[in-house]
């Protein structure tokens, strides 16, 4: 934690390591967060669907009910008002039939039984029973005795008492089956915000991305082309050259500061060549000096070499002809090479060793010569291969001061199935979002114009997408529909959120006069380039016809 201030203070103490580590850490964490999110989601719209669908099933099952119970009575009318046997068949025989029916849809409605009903469910089906059994009594009588039997049978206390005792169970089921919807409807607005936390999710996913690619432009590929170059100006000569990076506490800078102590000794092997010994004791001397010079030149090169080996991404530099320079442990882990290639092999013996371990499936010599044109065009490139195991490995190659080549290989295969974790995610939230049966609208808050609308909405104003987007409202519809448009997105910049549903009569010019409910929600605050009204719109004009 101390470190991570300093490094938000300006002070970067932080290691090329923890940068890219952390980055990857809270990728992952917000991945993970996508991943809960996601099944939150899914829970919720499998509970969202049980419950709408078993309450507007056991809502049929009622009014059914309730229909075929005014057909009994309706039929058992038909029985008592029958001067004869004869007459009275047509309506016995009909009573009887409605009398299974009734049966078969209270067994029916057992399939939508749940905890909020059970009780009430019980007691009614007993009421049934009793009714049936009474009705089918009054038939016997009525065919076996006479109408007037039948008449006296049905004309009692006890009968009213069971039908007003019906219609009051049919009742309190009617008003449990609709909180059962309203319940399902508040899932529904629940999911619409999970699938909001989740697009938020995956913009912050994205941004983790693109910083780690930054970093390891700028912190890494960048930083070791520039000491590379400084390398090779030591090496030819040019013992003065300035050496970048000095004042990193990474390991970009230990890396530097072993360059710097190289060109140190370097240097003063120089001096110790350019003086001339007029003895042999003097020259012997030198001789001497040199070559204490010469130990420390070779410990400044292990410790170049372990500098090298430090780094968490793969490493290797080639000279003009695209043999081994210099390569890192890493590089080694990534390709599992043997020890017998070292510095001085050529990539063509790399590669040779790649295709017997199954690593490569290429043309070898194809490979070579694009390996060759790359360092004779001196062009930086960035590249990703995909290797026969699986791996995905990322490669940074630029140019090195007298015709080398230096390239940087991270495996990045964790990423990418990040990448496409997160990719799937948003087609599922687009999908969803396309496919409900509320119209949803998006608007810039900024000019009032539209920039997105889904299919339902597409419907419900009776235009295409393409005629919409980029529009205002006074564009689309008429002045007075327009200005009420106009006024609602004023009262909800007012209220912050619009949440409880407003009900409008709108003319459309496509579709005529409509009536619509309307949720509005604003998305980020003024002056914000992502400030958006978001309104989930309901067509209720064929309801309210019907309902006329």
């Amino acid at each position: 934690m101390k470190k991570l201030v300093r490094f938000a203070r300006g002070a970067d103490t932080l290691s090329v390591a923890e940068k890219v580590y952390s980055i990857a850490g809270f990728l992952a964490i917000v991945t993970t967060f996508l991943l809960v999110m996601s099944i939150q989601t899914v829970r919720l719209q499998t509970t969202y669907r049980h419950m709408h669908a078993s309450s507007a099933e056991a809502a049929i099952n009622v009014g059914r009910i309730n229909t075929l119970i005014y057909a009994v009575v309706m039929e058992s009318r038909g029985i008592y008002m029958s001067a004869d046997r004869g007459a009275m068949k047509q309506f016995a025989d009909g009573l009887v039939r409605r009398n299974r029916e009734l049966a078969e849809a209270v067994k029916s409605m057992e399939r939508t039984v749940a905890a909020d009903d059970a009780a009430q469910v019980s007691s009614f089906r007993q009421r049934i029973a009793q009714f049936i059994e009474f009705r089918q009594e009054l038939v016997r009588r009525g065919l076996e005795i006479s109408p007037a039997a039948a008449r006296e049978w049905g004309d009692n206390d006890t009968n009213r008492t069971l039908r007003n005792k019906l219609n009051l169970d049919l009742e309190t089921l009617e008003r449990i089956y609709g909180q059962r919807a309203r319940e399902a409807d508040e899932l529904a607005n629940e999911n619409r915000y999970a699938a909001a936390y989740l697009f938020v999710l995956g913009l912050v996913a994205l941004v983790f991305a693109g910083l780690n690619v930054v970093v390891m432009r700028g912190s890494v590929v960048g930083a070791l082309a520039e000491i590379t170059q400084a390398t090779d100006r030591i090496a030819g000569g040019d013992v003065k050259s300035e050496v970048p990076h000095l004042g990193r506490h990474d390991e970009i800078g230990r890396l530097a500061r072993a360059v710097q102590n190289f060109r140190d000794a370097v240097a003063r092997i120089f001096e110790l060549e350019e003086i001339e010994l007029g003895t042999a004791q003097a020259r012997d001397a030198a001789m001497t000096e040199r070559d204490k010079f010469n130990d420390k030149y070779q410990a400044k090169k292990w410790q170049l070499s372990a500098a090298i080996n430090s780094m968490p991404q793969g490493l290797v530099m080639l000279d003009g002809k695209a043999n081994v320079v210099a390569m890192n442990t890493n590089y080694r882990g990534i390709y599992n090479l043997p020890e017998t290639i070292q510095a001085g092999s050529t990539v063509e013996e790399i590669l040779q060793h790649r295709v017997r371990s199954g690593l490569f499936s290429g043309n070898v010599a194809k490979y070579v010569a694009a390996v060759l044109d790359r360092i004779t065009k001196r062009e930086p490139a960035v590249d990703e291969v995909a290797l026969n195991d699986g791996r995905i490995i990322k490669i940074y190659e630029r140019p090195m001061d007298g015709g080398g080549w230096v390239s940087v290989q991270e495996d990045v295969t964790e990423q990418r199935q990040r990448e496409r974790i997160l990719e799937r995610m948003e087609r599922f939230v687009a999908t969803i979002i396309e496919n409900v049966a509320e119209g949803i609208i998006a608007k810039d808050a900024r000019n009032l114009r539209y920039v997105f609308v889904n299919k339902a909405a597409e419907n419900m104003i009776g235009m295409s997408r393409g005629e919409i987007i980029g529009k205002t409202a006074r564009e689309l519809f008429s002045a007075e529909a327009a200005e009420l448009i106009e006024q609602r997105d004023q009262q909800l910049l007012a209220q912050k959120q619009q949440l409880e549903p407003i009900v409008d009569t709108i003319d459309n010019a496509a579709r005529g006069r409509r009536v619509i409910s309307a949720r509005r929600v604003q998305i980020g605050g003024a002056g914000e380039e992502s400030h958006m009204f978001v309104t989930m719109v309901e067509d209720r004009t064929e309801g309210m016809v019907a309902a006329a």
